[in-house]
């Protein structure tokens, strides 16, 4: 059972401000001031008691904005990393364990994707495909799927050779039940942490794509999109341009401080019962 004064203040700063991040982007539209383009004010203006963050290039709500933002960005984010963890974990364990011919043609076929910058590929294929939400998530989710085989795959050979695993297959037991029953559980740990760093690195990467004019497109808001379009305002001294690049950077470390403190959690569980 959990003991809520046993866990870190890293570990609590890192759920309670993860924790608004979802609630922000779970009821967006409940919570936001105004509407997600809806021009209230002059350019630019200060922080003041009517806009709590002042508005942006357009004259709209900054906060509002933000809160939207949240939204698009975390849901992007974590379907890309549903995907590529759903792909690549499959197909990682499904090459250990088959090996062969799958699995050489799998490693040299990732290889070949990983060899390409993973930045340059995407712009390539979204600035020919049509810059849709769907095509966003695809893109992400299958190219940051190579890590994420890797790593499953390197973890389930690992596990394929030992005894519990061997014993499962002089059972009879097919690959479905090695893979899901016999790998996955005790592949978890370094997948938690993994998962973590990889939800970072799609908001990080959508955040880049966006302000490059090839992610979420207007007139949805996402905060790599709030960055450029806000960024002349800095050589005014306007703060409009930094506050969605501290959001970047704050869900970013408070995703991290989480997932580590689930790894660890997850590895003195393990050396618990071991030692037991």
């Amino acid at each position: 059972m959990l003991d809520m004064k046993r866990i870190p203040l890293a570990a609590w700063i890192g759920l309670i401000f993860t924790a608004l991040f979802l609630f922000a982007a779970l009821f967006a539209p409940l919570i936001a001031p105004y509407g997600l383009g809806q021009v209230v004010g002059d350019v630019w203006e200060p922080m003041s008691s009517k806009f709590w963050l002042g508005t942006d290039n357009l004259g709209r709500d900054l906060l509002s904005r933000m809160i939207y933002g949240a939204q698009t960005t975390i849901f992007i984010a974590v379907l890309a990393t549903a995907l590529s963890f759903s792909l690549g974990s499959i197909l990682g364990f499904t090459a250990a364990v088959a090996g062969g011919w799958f699995d050489t043609t799998m490693s040299r076929f990732v290889d070949l994707l990983m060899s390409i910058p993973t930045l340059i590929f995407a712009l390539v294929v979204l600035s020919v495909l049509p810059s849709t939400l769907v095509t966003l998530i695809l893109v992400m989710g299958i190219l940051d799927s190579t890590r994420v085989y890797r790593l499953s795959r390197a973890i389930a050979a690992d596990i394929n050779v030992m005894d519990f695993v061997e014993a499962a297959k002089l059972r009879g037991e097919g690959r479905g039940w090695i893979i899901f029953r016999e790998i996955l559980p005790n592949a978890l740990s370094p997948l938690v942490s993994e998962l973590g760093l990889r939800f970072i690195y799609a908001v990080l990467f959508l955040s880049a794509l966006s302000f490059l004019g090839l992610g979420v497109q207007p007139p949805q808001a996402d905060w790599g999109g709030m960055v450029k379009e806000n960024k002349d305002g800095i050589v005014f001294g306007i703060a409009a341009a930094l506050i969605p690049a501290a959001a970047i950077a704050a869900l970013a470390i408070s995703v991290n401080l989480v997932a580590d403190w689930v790894l660890n959690r997850t590895t003195d569980l393990k050396g618990g019962r071991g030692n037991g």
